[in-house]
């Protein structure tokens, strides 16, 4: 599906993951195109992460008690990946105007044993995306939840990411953070840096303030999230095209954290909902 306003078209796969597979300003990629007939949300330009985000350490972890093990996501061994939300249809409760509100049950079983719903409204107006994701707890016992969205940014030649987060979580050689660590551990894109210099990186930076900004030659993009998106993967392989910012309410493998640490995992009470916020504006420069 299809939605336009002012200089803006967003396309829309909700049976692939709630995928947004385009986004244009003034016919300019604001977000990496999926090539016609994408069969996986790993190849579309964003899509929402629930009930949790990044990875989760060989799928297991504890939660009050109890030993939690998961199937490990297929190419992403032997970690389970971004929650179920991204590799599920979801239906199409209301579209309107701009507006597309979207909506996922889930049963509890081997890839989540608690049940619960989310709800995802895309609003697309003159000023941009406004992309809200939201998870509730449907099960009859606490869980643990976190939401994220995940956006490919479409990348020129010229394009620098300017991105304020001082702290970055270092990862083993297998992508699970052990350390926590200024920026210039692996690169500060604070005043902004060239995409095209930077190095392999796939991490989660902290203490961001949520706001970035892609700046192209001529015209900006840019993102801005809900104060509880408190950490941004960021995504950027060499030569590809795209950079992925993506606000996360949790730092990744935030199931495993040390007890005390402030993680960023919400703790859902039966009934209990978990909202964030995420918005893309563009303009000349």
């Amino acid at each position: 599906m299809k939605i336009e306003c002012g200089a803006w078209a967003l396309s829309l796969r909700p049976d692939l993951g709630a995928s947004i597979t385009g986004l244009t300003w003034r016919e300019r990629d604001v977000l990496r195109p999926a090539p016609h007939g994408a069969d996986s949300p790993l190849a579309a330009s964003s899509f929402p992460l629930a009930p949790y985000a990044n990875r989760i350490d060989g799928g297991a972890f504890a939660f009050q008690g109890k030993a939690v093990r998961l199937p490990a996501t297929p190419g992403f061994e032997p970690h389970a990946l971004h929650g179920v939300g991204w590799r599920s249809r979801w239906n199409v409760l209301r579209a309107h105007g701009g507006t597309v509100d979207l909506a996922l049950a889930v049963e509890a079983g081997p890839e989540w044993p608690w049940a619960w719903t989310a709800s995802h409204r895309l609003s697309l107006s003159e000023a941009g995306l406004e992309m809200t994701l939201a998870i509730t707890n449907e099960d009859r016992t606490p869980m643990p939840a976190g939401l994220g969205l995940h956006p490919y940014f479409a990348v020129e030649a010229t394009t620098r990411l300017r991105l304020p987060a001082p702290k970055v979580w270092l990862t083993d050689t297998r992508e699970i953070p052990v350390r926590l660590a200024h920026a210039r551990g692996l690169i500060d894109w604070s005043n902004g840096v060239a995409v095209a210099e930077a190095p392999f990186v796939d991490h989660a930076y902290a203490d961001w303030d949520g706001r970035a900004a892609v700046l192209h030659d001529g015209w900006r993009v840019d993102l801005s999230a809900s104060p509880n998106a408190r950490w941004a993967q960021i995504y950027a392989p060499r030569d590809e095209g795209f950079v992925c910012v993506e606000p996360v309410t949790h730092r990744p493998d935030a199931h495993n954290a040390p007890l005390g640490e402030d993680s960023g995992l919400t703790l859902l009470q039966p009934g209990g909902f978990l909202s964030m916020t995420t918005r893309i504006t563009a303009s000349e420069t």
